[in-house]
């Protein structure tokens, strides 16, 4: 399994960069960018072939959006000044994952929860409920332990909801997007170095298609 991570730092003179990071629809905007750096014409969605994922985040240098595929973008399909672009694989990192190894983590996930079909008629709740607080640390919990990891310790931040139309033109101009956000960040220790390897390349929970589910990591110090 080859894992490639691409770091761009949108260049603030870019007025493209600057709508695709502007708004509660930035996720939505920054899903069309990325895939555009990917061929075209693949069978079923696009994300899901080149397994694309991706995070925008503040970092000391400012916004910066990290993009993690299963194939090598061509940065230069974005608008000309976009941003400074930077390349690697992650062939490295995920060959040296071990069980009992300690690592850093963030994810900026979508914490929701989805009640039974008796809970939702005897309590009138939705099919989805967002989670917060301590049930979305809790939901953190589980997943980790689902991707092969031991949680040791865990900061979880709320982020802005991403929400808007799906598209501009024909059915997808009148469907909406919304996934709540919550940014977590901690260290862990791995249990199973292959699950985690798997669900690094697959991501985690809802909202993979706007900027919800990369999970990163790096050895800790």
């Amino acid at each position: 399994m080859t894992l490639w991570l691409t770091r761009i730092v949108p260049s603030p003179n870019s007025r493209e960069a600057r709508r695709d990071l502007g708004g509660s629809d930035q996720g939505i905007r920054l899903h069309q960018r990325m895939l555009q750096m990917f061929p075209d014409g693949v069978e079923g969605p696009a994300r899901a072939a080149f397994g694309v994922l991706f995070r925008a985040e503040e970092s000391p240098r400012g916004p910066q959006i990290l993009l993690q595929s299963h194939i090598e973008p061509d940065s230069s399909r974005l608008p000309d000044a976009y941003g400074n672009v930077e390349k690697r694989s992650l062939d490295s990192l995920l060959s040296n994952l071990r069980k009992g190894m300690v690592v850093n983590y963030r994810c900026v996930a979508s914490p929701v929860r989805k009640p039974g079909a008796t809970s939702r008629e005897a309590y009138n709740l939705p099919p989805v409920m967002t989670l917060s607080g301590n049930s979305a640390v809790e939901w953190w919990e589980r997943q980790s332990n689902a991707s092969g990891l031991e949680p040791l310790h865990i900061t979880a931040h709320p982020l802005a909801t991403v929400r808007g139309l799906q598209g501009s033109k024909g059915p997808v101009a009148k469907q909406r997007v919304q996934h709540s956000r919550t940014q977590f960040d901690g260290t862990a220790r791995i249990l199973d170095a292959e699950l985690l390897r798997e669900k690094l390349a697959t991501g985690i929970g809802r909202g993979k298609a706007y900027g919800c589910g990369l999970l990163s990591i790096a050895p800790a110090r």
